[in-house]
C-alpha cells in the first residue's frame, strides 16, 4: 500500500494519492487550493495513474484543484449531492465572500465528469475498495473513506474534516451542525477499531485509539456527556 500525502495551499490542507503499490493506479482524495503541483510531483515521483478523484466534501480549500487535476488526467471527481453546489458556488457554502482573487488562479467550476457518492457505498478504485460513510456536521454532504486492514498496514480512515488529532471539524459554517456532528462521530468514528490510523483533512495523523482516550468531542459521545473544553455550541475554527 502506497498513501502519500501532502499539506496544500492557504489553509494547509491535506491531500493524498493512494495506490496499491508504486507504479500502478491511483486514487487523489482532496486536491485543494494550489495542490495541482504538489499532486503532479508526487504522481512523477511513485509513477502512479490516477483513475479518480474522490471528495470529502465542498470546501473550496479541499475542492479548488478539481478541474485542473480531472481535466490534466481526463478522470471522475466522486463528491455527495449535498455538497456539490460548492463547487461552481464556494462563496455561497461559506456564506460570506472569500475574495477569490487574492487567492491566486482559480477555476471554479465542475469537471467535466462528477459522480455522486451514496452512504455505505463501496467505491472499487484503482484496485483499492473505499467503504464510503456519510458524515455530516462540517457540511451536510461530508464524507470518510476507509481502507480496510491488509498485510501492509492496519485500517486507515480518510476523515476529512470530520475528526482531527484532538479536535473536530468547524461548524459554524452554512450546512455545519453541531448535533449532526457529534452523531456522527458517534455513528462513523467509535465503531473503529483502535488501530485505525486517521488522515484527516488538516494537520498530523493519529489513531482512533488515541483520539478515543485524548480528543474531549470523542469522549464526549462516547460518555454521552460534555467534556471540559468541548464546547457543545460549535467547534473550533479549523481550516474553512
Amino acid at each position: 500500500m502506497l498513501i502519500a500525502g501532502f499539506p496544500a495551499g492557504a489553509w494547509g490542507t491535506n491531500c493524498y494519492l493512494v495506490a496499491p503499490a508504486p507504479g500502478e493506479e491511483c486514487v487523489i482524495i482532496d486536491p485543494g487550493h494550489e495542490a495541482a503541483p504538489g499532486v503532479e510531483e508526487a504522481l512523477q515521483k511513485h509513477r502512479l495513474k490516477p483513475v479518480a478523484v474522490v471528495l470529502t466534501h465542498g470546501h473550496l480549500d479541499h475542492v479548488a484543484s478539481v478541474v485542473p487535476v480531472c481535466g490534466a488526467h481526463d478522470v471522475p471527481a466522486w463528491i455527495h449531492p449535498e455538497d456539490r453546489y460548492m463547487m461552481s458556488d464556494p462563496e455561497k457554502a461559506l456564506g460570506r465572500s472569500i475574495g477569490l482573487p487574492l487567492l491566486g488562479d482559480l477555476t471554479v467550476g465542475e469537471p467535466d465528469d462528477v459522480r455522486e457518492l451514496t452512504d455505505g457505498a463501496r467505491l472499487e478504485l484503482a484496485g483499492l475498495e473505499l467503504a464510503v460513510a456519510h458524515a455530516p456536521g462540517h457540511t451536510k454532504g461530508s464524507v470518510t473513506f476507509q481502507l480496510p486492514e491488509n498485510a501492509d498496514v492496519p485500517p486507515v480512515f480518510f476523515s476529512g474534516d470530520l475528526l482531527f488529532a484532538g479536535s473536530i471539524g468547524r461548524t459554524d459554517l452554512p450546512g455545519g451542525s453541531m448535533a449532526d456532528m457529534l452523531e456522527s462521530l458517534a455513528r462513523v468514528c467509535l465503531p473503529l477499531d483502535d488501530s485505525t490510523v486517521v488522515l484527516s483533512g488538516h494537520g498530523p495523523q493519529t489513531t482512533i485509539g488515541r483520539e478515543r482516550t485524548a480528543n474531549p468531542y470523542l469522549r464526549q459521545v462516547a460518555d454521552g456527556r460534555p467534556e471540559p473544553g468541548a464546547d457543545t455550541g460549535t467547534a473550533p475554527r479549523r481550516g474553512m
